[in-house]
């Protein structure tokens, strides 16, 4: 069934009876040529992508929960590709290129609104840098404009700019990032993963790697056992508990990061924006709700929910930048399981065990980079060798001296 305007027409004059549901709900079979741990984006998009671009459609994605319960429904639903070093900036821009076409690949409305994203700066210092910045992004075509105080005052008028401590002087302009709608991505990206032929099976936790020999033979499941050519594991924060069943120890910590909601408001904010003197990002979803969010919580966990002190931080932030923040109520707030690598940069690659891929380390990046790691995920499995725009996303980086350290702040998980 394809989705249309003249279906949803159609649709409306039957009494929306001639809907069903957007996948299948099938049992594991014995065997697939590629069986991908992980139902959230990540996995979802590398299913589609082996299906649709490399023609591998005996495949089964393994979700312990329901489609939607990791962190592909618990982010902040930001999209951009304004990142700075050469081993990040080329797959990002990739990514917002798949962004910009998504709906029509998988004819699903995921919401996509390029709204553009504004990140503020408070000093020469840091204007300089997002210069630097900014002309890295030229590079790869992913346009940005370097904005005076004048620029972003005509913007939005309502921020803080006189703060004595945060003075707001300008601000990095990139107008083709924005959001999307995070379980729409998700339900988008499996049904039509499910229309070439991929199974999704929900409610199937992986207990255990089969391996014999260095080579992996499969997985066992909660549901039985399932046979498999190639095993790609995409399951972010719990990406050192599943690695721990083959033997191998992950250069990443597990954080979780929180995020939270206003009630409805008005509309008052028609993009991103992003504190530069703190960590605090902010943009008003399709309902009128502020989403914002800030740091991870400073200790390792495996919870999806977050501890006060970072609450306060969050809006402390929040009243720094926009005052105003301080009459709304807040709705609701959750946490995601962050798998923060050692560089702040993820991980595409093969693993020391043949037929066992590992797609992980996606720190606050997880969401804008869905695409383009399953696009990148699926050449990987598909051919062997590494997609063009994720070459540096090597696991042996680390021991090579070959860090992507976007921050600069070093080899430590809780910083990146």
């Amino acid at each position: 069934m394809r989705f249309s305007g003249f279906r949803v027409f159609a649709e409306a004059l039957t009494g929306h009876k001639g809907w069903k549901p957007l996948w299948r709900d099938p049992d594991p079979q014995a065997e697939y040529d590629v069986v991908i741990v992980g139902g959230g984006g990540h996995g979802l998009a590398t299913a589609f992508y082996l299906a649709e671009v490399y023609g591998i459609r005996k495949v089964a994605v393994l979700e312990k929960g329901w489609l939607g319960s990791g962190n592909i429904g618990r982010n902040t639903t930001i999209i951009r590709s304004n990142y700075l070093l050469p081993g990040n900036q080329p797959f990002y821009e990739f990514s917002m290129k798949l962004w910009e076409n998504l709906e029509q690949s998988i004819n699903f409305n995921a919401m996509v609104s390029q709204r553009g994203i504004l990140n503020l700066y408070h000093s020469d210092a840091q204007r300089d840098a997002y210069r630097r910045r900014g002309n890295a992004m030229h590079l790869t075509g992913a346009g940005a404009e370097l904005l005076d105080q004048a620029g972003v005052r005509k913007m939005y008028p309502w921020l803080n700019f006189d703060n004595a401590r945060f003075p707001i002087k300008g601000g990095l302009l990139q107008r083709r990032a924005g959001t999307a709608r995070h379980d729409g991505v998700a339900w988008g990206y499996a049904r039509a993963a499910d229309l070439r032929g991929v199974d999704i099976i929900q409610n199937c936790e992986v207990t255990g790697l089969q391996i014999e020999n260095g080579r992996i033979l499969g997985v066992e499941t909660s549901r039985g056992s399932i046979r498999a050519r190639k095993v790609g594991v995409a399951v972010a924060g719990s990406t050192s508990r599943v690695m721990a069943q083959a033997g191998l120890r992950m250069p990443i910590e597990s954080h979780v990061l929180q995020a939270f909601v206003s009630e409805g408001l008005k509309p008052a904010i028609d993009g991103v924006i992003t504190f530069g003197a703190g960590h605090f990002y902010v943009s008003q979803s399709d309902k009128g709700g502020l989403v914002f969010g800030g740091d991870i919580d400073g200790y390792n966990s495996y919870a999806q929910r977050g501890n006060l002190p970072v609450v306060e931080d969050v809006i402390e932030g929040g009243m720094a930048l926009m005052p105003r923040i301080g009459r709304a109520r807040l709705l609701r707030s959750w946490g995601g399981v962050m798998d923060m690598s050692m560089d702040g940069s993820p991980i595409i690659d093969r693993t020391p065990v043949d037929g066992l891929y590992l797609n992980a380390g996606w720190c606050y990046g997880g969401f804008k980079a869905t695409p383009a790691s399953g696009y990148a995920f699926a050449h990987l499995l598909a051919t062997d060798t590494p997609h063009e725009t994720a070459t540096a996303y090597r696991l042996d980086r680390f021991a090579k001296g070959r860090v992507i350290d976007e921050k600069g702040v070093g080899a430590q998980p809780n910083l990146h």
